[in-house]
Order: C-alpha cells, then structure tokens, then sequence
C-alpha cells in the first residue's frame, strides 16, 4: 500500500501550496489534480473539440501524455506551466470537470499516480472518490473574499493580468458549480481536518497538516 495524503478544497484555498510543501518535506510525489483538467481544456481547444462533444473529450483524457516536474507541468513533451494558471483556464476547466465520462476517465490515471515512497494529492474530490482510503485527508478552506485576492496576488506574481472584481465573482460561480454537479461534489471528506485558512499564515495551515500527518505516519522522519 502506497501511502496516500489527500487536500482538497476550493479556488483559491491554499491546496495547491501546501501539497507541494508537505510532498517537498516528506520526499514524496505531488499530484495536482486540477491540472489535468486545465491541460484536456488546452487540448480540446487545440483538437477543436467543445465541452458538449463527451465521446471526443473523454478519449482526449484517456489518452492524455502528462508529466508534472516539480513546479512544472508538461503535456505531450511542452510546457505549459503558465498556460494552464490563467482563470480562464480554470473557469473552462470546471465546466469539464463536471462532466462524468471526463471524471471517470481521469480517475485511474489519477489512482496510477500514487508510487512510492508516497503521494500528496490536491483537488476537490482526491479524499472523496479518487482515494478514500487515504492516510491523511485535509480540507482547505477560506472566506471568498480571502481566496479572491490570494489569487490576484499569485496571477500578478507570475505577470498574468488579473481583476479582483471578476476573480470574486468567478470563484462564486465555480464554487456553485463545484459544489452542486452530479458527480463527485466538492465536499469535506469523511474523516478529514478540516482547515479554516482566512487569518491563518501559510506556516501555520502547514504545521497544522504536519501535526496530522505525524499523527497518522509515527514512523516518518519529518
């Protein structure tokens, strides 16, 4: 049994920052789940395939060559790191994600994914559907207020043009979404900590998880 930590939550809730931190300190695989939905929409676009064509987007996910290198993500051989961080990207990324061939294409590659020594695994529906018998399961949230303007922050950061109007009112709009499609809601999992994020620093959420992840791993060097 690979062992398997879990971190879902919504946009913008911090999931992505802390996997990667936790797998860095642990020396372990991080898979950043929301990533392959962004790069099917990279594909669809580029095969000119819409998102109500699910015959032609479920075989795109079956077959998709995805290769994440520490912060970088690469698809077919690219990279498209910074081509997937748009909110655009991310908004068209739900809407793909709510479709149920797409999710069931994508749910063993996702499970293939876990190797050892471990997996830290961040998106909506990781501690769920894809793996709940995780070890570990965490859920990340915030005030949408907090999450729109830790957004702004990270698209400036990376020199992407950003409105805070419109990333609160796109983070409404994709929490509904995400919350209410048929399958595999966004949702706390069973068993997991669940993390109220909005006045705590990035250190101190993680210290947090660590304090679990000691908990449930007591033979860990950490």
């Amino acid at each position: 049994m690979i062992p398997v930590i879990t971190i879902d939550g919504p946009s913008g809730s911090g999931k992505g920052t802390i996997a990667e931190r936790v797998a860095k300190r642990l020396g372990w695989h991080c898979l950043d789940s929301g990533a392959l939905y962004r790069l099917l929409v990279i594909l669809a676009d580029r095969a000119g395939i819409s998102s109500d064509q699910v015959d032609k987007l479920t075989k795109l996910a079956r077959n998709m060559k995805v290769e994440f290198r520490q912060r970088a993500v690469f698809l077919d051989g690219e990279e498209v790191t910074l081509a997937i961080r748009s909110e655009s990207s991310g908004n068209a990324a739900s809407k793909v994600a709510a479709v149920p061939e797409v999710r069931s294409a994508l749910l063993e590659w996702q499970r293939d994914y876990a190797r050892a020594p471990g997996l830290v695994a961040d998106g909506r529906d990781m501690g769920s559907v894809v793996f709940p018998d995780a070890g570990v399961k965490i859920y990340l949230t915030a005030s949408a207020g907090e999450r729109a303007w830790r957004r702004y922050n990270q698209l400036k950061e990376k020199g992407l043009n950003a409105s805070l109007g419109d990333l609160a009112a796109e983070i409404n709009e994709r929490d509904e979404r995400d919350r209410n499609r048929g399958t595999a809601p966004l949702m706390a999992p069973e068993g997991a900590l669940e993390v109220e994020s909005t006045a705590l620093s990035i250190d101190e959420v993680l210290e947090q998880v660590m304090e679990r992840v000691r908990s449930a791993y007591p033979d860990l060097v950490i």
